[in-house]
């Protein structure tokens, strides 16, 4: 299956690096560029990508309320370009639907992988690059009902601590000794019972509950 990727960054420079890397691959391709939000809301949903890269600061509507409309009106899964210097923006768009960020100078191999970690609903906050920012998560004000998680089984937990750590679905396997089957099924479990878009949203919950601390 072709991963189909959609490019939104203001900078041409920017995109056609990104454009190199993802081309590059023979399970992507690049289905639609975007110099901005608005540019974005127009050409992402037409353009069917599975994946959309996109930048944080742009003319007009900014990746974040970009990033909410996206989500919003299609299926696709939005990786948010950042810097440590743009934390707060990034809990915004982690809000706004976002399923994972990336540091703009991330090693090529960085960018493949999260592209095909969220294409598989595999995202992941990866605790090596977003210390700040489960810092910031956690001094947000939580969920004024928490009584959901005392739904979770032990399992369940230990499954929810490791989506924190950054691991992925075979990762977790290889942790826990079990097969891809029931990883999946618990991880499906947890979200179901946190009310969770996807298990981002269940790992910024978990912090903001204090269940998790940086």
């Amino acid at each position: 299956m072709t991963i189909r990727v959609a490019l939104v960054d203001d900078q041409q420079l920017i995109r056609a690096g990104f454009r190199m890397v993802v081309g590059s691959q023979e399970d992507m391709e690049v289905v639609a560029e975007a110099g901005d939000g608005d540019e974005a809301l127009r050409v992402v949903p037409d353009a069917g990508a599975d994946v959309v890269l996109m930048d944080v600061r742009m003319p007009g509507t900014d990746g974040i309320a970009a990033c909410a409309a996206l989500t919003e009106a299609s299926a696709a899964r939005v990786i948010i370009l950042t810097t440590f210097d743009l934390d707060e923006y990034v809990v915004s768009a982690i809000k706004a639907g976002a399923s994972g960020f990336l540091l703009k100078d991330a090693p090529p191999e960085d960018l493949l992988h999260a592209i095909r970690s969220v294409h598989a609903g595999d995202a992941v906050i990866a605790p090596s690059s977003t210390r700040r920012l489960l810092a910031k998560l956690a001094e947000l004000p939580g969920p004024s009902d928490t009584t959901r998680f005392d739904e979770l089984t032990e399992r369940e937990r230990e499954v929810l601590m490791l989506m924190a750590r950054g691991l992925s679905n075979q990762e977790i396997c290889a942790e826990l000794f079990l097969a891809e089957p029931t990883v999946k099924a618990h991880v499906g479990r947890v979200l179901a019972k946190l009310g969770a878009r996807d298990r981002v949203q269940a790992v910024v919950m978990a912090h903001q509950a204090g269940l998790i601390r940086p």
